[in-house]
């Protein structure tokens, strides 16, 4: 059976909850325990895949399609357990699952209530898969004290009551806030907030500080005792250079002893951390640097392409080089000339997104890379722009667009070189789709097979004929127009399984230009970097040299 280490926040939100979870887990695995993680959200939608990346930031998608939170890729980036459908649950889905049980009369004429019918559905889905690893990391979105997280706090409380003694332990996660005014490091925010949560029953066993610099033995001393913890118990977390400083940095405070010794694990094995010793110091030491334009919609906010950044910068790691992301606006290209803002870049990259906003800006960004013999790779809507460029520019397809833009609009406008896809095979069914459907989770999504073209590009990058990605789309690119792009340079090296559906283009005479249907960035790992990231920094390596 496994044992459960809640993770909660307190006094801001965005402290890191989810990077010390995932750092944590790569902790307990690094000892040769296996590790699952998991997310609850208190937001009352059914998942992330309906909000603006604004809003929330990138949607990470899972193999059996779920939509889900961010953090869900630092879990699975920093231990590479594939996260499921089952590691996220929202209040939404929650209130969703019991209404429908209600209806279908489950529960048998009873008063329907949050206590106990919400925290036990919230209890059954923190149950899922728990004979299956040593240790389960439930993270609890949001701040102690939200209205909104506390049936989930509630649920947790009585997890831990349902178990044996020393099964269960807490984990909090709060901010020391440095007034430089009066040179202090303040303790009072932290010892509230554990005031809150032991207020509804729940006191934790270690504590996680944020802060900028080191925490001194007194305030140390001062967090245990009005918090009730272990002085070892209190845990300084740091501001870090980079993410992958994280296992180190909380093993060296000694998170995950503490841990080992909240459960009474004695003797623990010894960890090897020559993982993320080797990660820090490809990360601390690059032999260059690479500049990559990343040309999209939701620029002002990078958490909206947050596994792009990584990506970038795992692709630099396996070529011992810093990359450069620079995000700029798509739509600035649709009022001014783009060679002013990429020539001085190695690589273009154009990411996926939703809507016509900005997307002739997209199309511009490709037709410079394409012509200047910039390397390029675009994913998702960046590879479909790719697509409308050399149909227009090359195939005398001076009207060719995307059907989404045009049911955005209500007009027809374009020749749909891209469009509203309404069938594909998933598995051994057949799915079908309309334009009036629901939106929340009806795209394309979760892990497809795809087969590569021998011979091409992406068949020598991935060094295999037979792939598997993710998706999340409902646009894809007409094969019709297949004969005539080819004919013009722009190759489909890759195609679904029953060659209906292009997954892959590439540029011929070109020194790597590569537009993907799929989202590789949610496969990649600091210790293992995705193939395209890998090759397209290599790319832009070779670029930075000739320039």
């Amino acid at each position: 059976m496994a044992r459960f280490i809640f993770i909660t926040g307190g006094v801001v939100s965005s402290l890191g909850k989810g990077l010390a979870s995932a750092a944590l887990g790569a902790l307990l695995q690094a000892r040769g325990f296996t590790v699952r993680l998991r997310k609850l959200d208190p937001y009352l939608n059914v998942d992330p895949g309906t909000m603006s990346p604004f809003e929330h930031g990138e949607v990470f998608v899972t193999d059996d399609g779920a939509e889900t939170d961010l953090d869900l890729g630092h879990y699975e980036r920093f231990t590479g357990v594939a996260a499921r459908m089952t590691d996220s649950v929202s209040s939404g889905r929650i209130y969703s699952n019991v209404l429908e049980k209600e209806r279908r009369g489950d529960y048998l004429g009873k008063t329907i209530q949050v206590i106990p019918h919400v925290t036990n559905e919230i209890k059954d889905f923190i149950r899922i898969g728990e004979d299956e690893v040593d240790f389960m990391l439930c993270e609890i979105g949001g701040t102690v004290g939200d209205i909104e997280g506390l049936p989930f706090f509630e649920a947790i409380r009585q997890f831990s009551q349902d178990k044996p003694r020393g099964q269960c332990i807490f984990m909090h996660l709060t901010l020391l806030p440095y007034m430089r005014a009066s040179g202090e490091l303040k303790t009072k925010p932290t010892q509230h907030s554990v005031k809150e949560l032991r207020s509804i029953g729940i006191a934790p066993d270690i504590l996680v500080c944020r802060s900028e610099g080191p925490i001194p033995q007194k305030e140390r001393e001062k967090l245990a005792l009005f918090c009730n913890v272990r002085p070892d118990a209190v845990i300084a977390a740091q501001d870090l250079s980079s993410i992958y400083d994280a296992p180190l940095a909380y093993h060296r405070e000694g998170m995950d002893q503490a841990v080992l010794d909240a459960f009474q694990i004695s003797p623990a094995p010894r960890p090897d951390l020559s993982i993320w010793e080797d990660v820090a110091d490809r990360i601390h030491n690059p032999e260059g640097e690479v500049r990559v334009a990343v040309v999209g919609k939701y620029t002002q906010l990078e958490d909206a392409y947050k596994s792009i950044a990584e990506a970038l910068t795992h692709g630099g790691m396996a070529n011992r080089v810093k990359v450069r992301a620079e995000w700029i606006d798509a739509e600035i290209f649709e009022r001014e000339d783009p060679a002013p803002y990429l020539e001085g870049f190695d690589a273009i990259l154009v990411p996926g997104g939703f809507g016509e906003r900005g997307t002739e800006g997209k199309i511009k960004a490709a037709e410079f890379a394409r012509t200047r013999k910039v390397p390029y790779l675009g994913i998702c809507l960046g590879m479909q722009m790719a697509v409308i460029e050399a149909a227009r520019n090359l195939a005398d397809l001076g009207d060719a667009g995307s059907e989404e833009f045009d049911h955005e609009a209500g007009k027809k406008r374009f020749t749909p070189v891209v469009y509203h896809l309404k069938e594909w095979v998933q598995g051994n069914h057949k799915v079908s789709r309309k334009l009036t459907d629901a939106k929340g989770g009806t795209m394309r999504l979760g892990a497809y097979d795809a087969v590569l073209k021998a011979g091409s590009k992406v068949a020598e990058v991935y060094g295999s004929l037979a792939i598997e990605e993710r998706h999340r789309h409902r646009y894809e690119v007409d094969i019709k127009y297949r004969e005539a792009l080819e004919a013009q340079g722009l190759k489909f090296s890759g195609m679904s399984p029953d060659g209906r559906l292009p997954e892959i283009v590439e540029v011929e005479d070109h020194p790597w230009f590569i537009g993907v249907q799929f989202h590789p960035e949610l496969k990649s790992k600091p210790f293992a970097p995705h193939p395209l990231f890998r090759d397209f920094v290599r790319a832009a390596k070779e670029n930075s040299r000739l320039v």
